[in-house]
């Protein structure tokens, strides 16, 4: 099923005939140092259990450049534990998540990963009334925080010893996508606010 097409990108709910493709992504160690681990390569077993048999309300989809397989996306709004342990539990705004990474080493640093987070984020805001968006990638990938930040992510708090990668907690960055204040820093610059 179609979630959103825009320009080249492509982005469609996961199906049976994907499997094959996420296990050649996530057992490549150039994609595993980013997503997963290196020492998490994934055989077929593995993405069903991951990616096919959960039994929550996240949308796992598979990106397409030019009608060609690229990468893999999930989205997700909120739900109380996860509210309350980024920080959000006073609020009920509607809050996304996603995480994503391209599985085509051929289409990195080409400003693919920068264009699939924008037009997610218009995806968010304006199909799924998302006041804000987060995402916590581990604090040493710079190249991740940077295409964020191009973006209108802005680093909200350090999360310490957050996530497990390659046998190791790792700190992560809480970052946060507010499309309001985006176009109140936009109007303030117009303005000769800062």
């Amino acid at each position: 099923m179609l979630i959103y097409q825009w320009n080249e990108i492509t982005v469609r709910l996961l199906d049976e005939q994907d499997e094959q493709q996420l296990v050649q992504w996530l057992s490549d160690p150039a994609v595993l140092q980013y997503y997963e681990g290196r020492d998490r390569p994934h055989n077929l077993n593995m993405i069903r259990e991951h990616f096919y048999t959960q039994d929550d309300a996240t949308h796992r989809c598979i990106v397409e450049y030019g009608g060609k397989p690229i990468g893999y996306i999930q989205f997700y709004e909120l739900e109380e534990e996860e509210r309350n342990e980024y920080g959000y539990g006073d609020t009920d705004e509607i809050i996304y998540g996603t995480d994503q990474f391209i599985g085509e080493a051929g289409y990195w640093n080409r400003g693919v990963g920068t264009q699939l987070v924008q037009y997610m984020l218009d995806y968010l805001v304006n199909q799924k009334q998302a006041r804000k968006v987060i995402m916590d990638p581990q604090s040493w990938n710079e190249r991740a925080i940077s295409c964020y930040e191009k973006c209108g992510f802005r680093k909200v708090r350090l999360l310490p010893e957050h996530e497990l990668h390659e046998g190791k907690m790792r700190d992560c960055w809480l970052m946060e996508y507010d499309p309001y204040a985006v176009h109140r820093a936009t109007l303030n610059h117009l303005n000769g606010e800062e």
